[in-house]
């Protein structure tokens, strides 16, 4: 997920409305432009927003939402971009950016949170004088995997959010945004140029790319989590929530629904699909196809 233009930061009004489907419940941000979201497993959508360095939190079937992070006295002029529940783990993980330091660039630490308290437990700055930490998975070894827009790049981070080293830095990389596992592989797109790979892992822990093929045009794939056997997709620029069905190389894009405003994160849970709509600012859930 990545914000084009830097947005002065505003406070966050989130409030549950009905909307014209029985099966479409919004929570509606007054000026938050939501930039990622995640479900925790209690119903708890966990949200953060590209216009303030605040992470809310709306408890599922009532609200308003409350502010439950508050990261302004970190960060000059910042926002929280990519969020993940790691369920297992009880943790919350963020991206947060400041976009207000002095010099070229933009500076990310990978932060996480307890789920249940919001107590702060770790923080990680990537490396390099400019970065942006974007999105994040946890993989099947419980560490976290992280996309670096900016530079191309995924990190491996340890369980506990100290210490982290690059898996693969490539060209083909920049725009890397939305990271997920499916079927025990790591799976990643890029919002710039569209595509999507899949990223082997050796014993070493280093990757290599494959580029999976596609049946059609992805404009600025975003925010993208696996269940089953699919990769559910926001794409930004279409307006378009959608899912990858991958076979070998391939992968077939299926259209879920089309209408949205600047759609940057999708999160399946408990038959429904979770959108942060940022154009729209508010989050709102669709049915999960069959």
């Amino acid at each position: 997920m990545i914000r084009k233009h830097l947005l002065a930061a505003a406070g966050l009004a989130l409030a549950w409305t009905c909307a014209a489907s029985a099966a479409e419940i919004a929570v509606a941000p007054a000026n938050s432009q939501p930039e990622s979201l995640a479900v925790a497993p209690n119903g708890d959508i966990i949200i953060g927003s590209s216009t303030a360095p605040k992470i809310y939190r709306a408890k599922a079937g009532a609200g308003p939402a409350q502010v439950w992070v508050d990261l302004t006295g970190e960060v000059t002029n910042g926002t929280v971009l990519g969020i993940y529940v790691d369920a297992p783990s009880k943790t919350v993980w963020a991206c947060l950016i400041d976009n207000g330091l002095p010099g070229p660039g933009r500076k990310s630490h990978l932060r996480s949170f307890d789920l249940d308290s919001g107590k702060g437990k770790s923080s990680w700055a990537l490396p390099d004088t400019a970065n942006l930490c974007n999105d994040m998975t946890v993989g099947p070894d419980k560490s976290v995997y992280v996309a670096d827009t900016f530079n191309g790049r995924i990190y491996k981070v340890a369980p506990d959010g100290k210490t982290g080293a690059v898996v693969i830095e490539d060209r083909a990389l920049y725009g890397v945004d939305g990271i997920t596992f499916m079927g025990g592989q790591l799976y990643v797109n890029t919002v710039f140029s569209g595509n999507l790979y899949r990223v082997a892992l050796d014993a070493a822990g280093k990757g290599a790319l494959t580029e999976i093929g596609m049946n059609r045009l992805v404009r600025n794939p975003d925010g993208m989590r696996a269940v089953g056997n699919r990769l559910y997709v926001a794409e930004n620029a279409s307006g378009t929530i959608g899912y990858f069905t991958v076979k070998g190389d391939t992968a077939t894009v299926t259209t879920v629904k089309t209408g949205y405003k600047t759609p940057t994160a999708v999160d399946p849970h408990n038959g429904m699909l979770w959108i942060a709509e940022r154009g729209a600012d508010k989050v709102v859930s669709i049915p999960q196809p069959k």
